[in-house]
């Protein structure tokens, strides 16, 4: 089965590991130009220009020219799709985490309870 461009929707967009990177760098909201951005993410310049490219079809990030230079800002409404898919599996980390917290407590019970017993038996002296 191939694959589906990069292009296609935000999903597609953001698989790649690079382009989440510069979306952290972006995340500011404030405006960076392409060399900015490359300084963050130490790729060369043709590499980041183009993840922007991707990303800016999908609609995750703007861009305004000013003067010479294009300057890049996260558009983060864009990724509430990827927001709203990655939410229906919250319960199972709330659960998980919740059941992690419940084994920590109990242990430091059984912690308090086991030092409060060999403390009882020690013999007086």
């Amino acid at each position: 089965m191939a694959r589906a461009a990069t292009t296609t929707d935000v999903f597609n967009a953001i698989a790649e590991p690079r382009r989440r990177q510069i979306i952290g760098v972006l995340n500011d909201g404030r405006e960076w130009s392409v060399g900015d951005v490359v300084l963050r993410v130490k790729l060369a310049q043709p590499a980041v220009s183009k993840h922007l490219g991707v990303l800016r079809k999908v609609g995750v990030v703007t861009v305004a020219k000013r003067g010479q230079h294009r300057m890049y800002r996260l558009n983060a409404a864009q990724l509430k799709p990827v927001h709203d898919w990655v939410k229906t599996y919250e319960q199972y980390w709330t659960y998980q985490i919740s059941r992690i917290k419940e084994r920590a407590e109990q242990k430091a019970l059984d912690r308090i309870w086991l030092a409060s017993e060999e403390q009882a038996e020690e013999p007086e002296k």
